[in-house]
């Protein structure tokens, strides 16, 4: 299985699955995103031996680039493993607090970001495209761990996935307009005159609004690997029929 594993000790596993072009549909992990479903469940299947576990261990959701976020039980384990209908409905982002469930977020372009509580336990991934971001999924779903699950902020560590580059992600005004109501976000932005586009880089903004939920910058870790332009990624932008990958976290035990 070609992954990337950003972190594996006694207590997390977690990381992200590549393009593989020896792979069944390049190892595209998506239902909604594939010619075949029986392409899916083979590469899920290796990624469960991998790490260790039963695809139906995997809980999926149907992402809808919303702010929606789901706390993730027992009940829940398997839902989007093996039939994409019994995914969770219109969530980018999952939690819990029980060990051997393998949260899952699926990306091309996007920003993954995947999160663990070094005191609690408690991991997730949130998906985190442009619309997200401007609808503050990420500052929100910390949020809501501070207040209803009483985390606290430096506690965590997160790891923001690999994603589509700044020089990548250009946009029209619309887009731009919306990063920079944000009031924080004109920092990692320009503007190229001569192709009249914006430039925006999805990742720090993230980044910042992981800051802004009070995490310690020193906590959080960017991969900058560019999905459009590296090949082990997958991207929308470069290729409508694209894959996509899964990003991953499990508690061990």
């Amino acid at each position: 299985m070609k992954m990337k594993l950003y972190m594996d000790n006694d207590q997390f596993i977690a990381g992200t699955t590549l393009r593989d072009e020896t792979a069944a549909e390049h190892n595209n992990m998506a239902f909604h995103a594939c010619e075949q479903p029986e392409s899916v469940l083979e590469n899920r299947a290796q990624l469960a031996i991998s790490l260790g576990c039963r695809p139906q261990d995997f809980v999926c959701a149907s992402q809808t680039h919303s702010a929606n976020f789901q706390k993730v039980t027992l009940a829940d384990k398997g839902r989007g493993a093996e039939i994409g209908a019994t995914a969770i409905p219109d969530t980018d982002a999952l939690y819990t607090l029980e060990p051997q469930i393998v949260l899952s977020s699926f990306t091309a372009d996007c920003v993954p970001v995947i999160f663990w509580n070094e005191v609690n336990g408690l991991i997730g991934v949130i998906h985190s495209g442009w619309q997200g971001t401007v609808k503050e999924i990420t500052l929100k779903v910390f949020e809501h761990l501070k207040s209803a699950e009483g985390c606290i902020p430096t506690d965590f560590r997160v790891q923001l996935g690999m994603a589509l580059s700044q020089e990548k992600f250009e946009v029209d005004e619309d887009v731009y307009l919306k990063f920079n109501a944000l009031g924080y976000a004109h920092e990692f932005m320009y503007f190229n005159s001569e192709t009249g586009k914006y430039h925006i880089d999805n990742q720090k903004t993230v980044k910042k609004q992981l800051k802004l939920a009070g995490i310690p910058e020193d906590q959080i870790t960017i991969d900058r690997t560019c999905t459009f332009l590296n090949p082990d990624g997958f991207s929308y932008r470069q290729d409508k029929k694209a894959g996509r990958h899964l990003s991953f976290i499990m508690m061990k035990k």
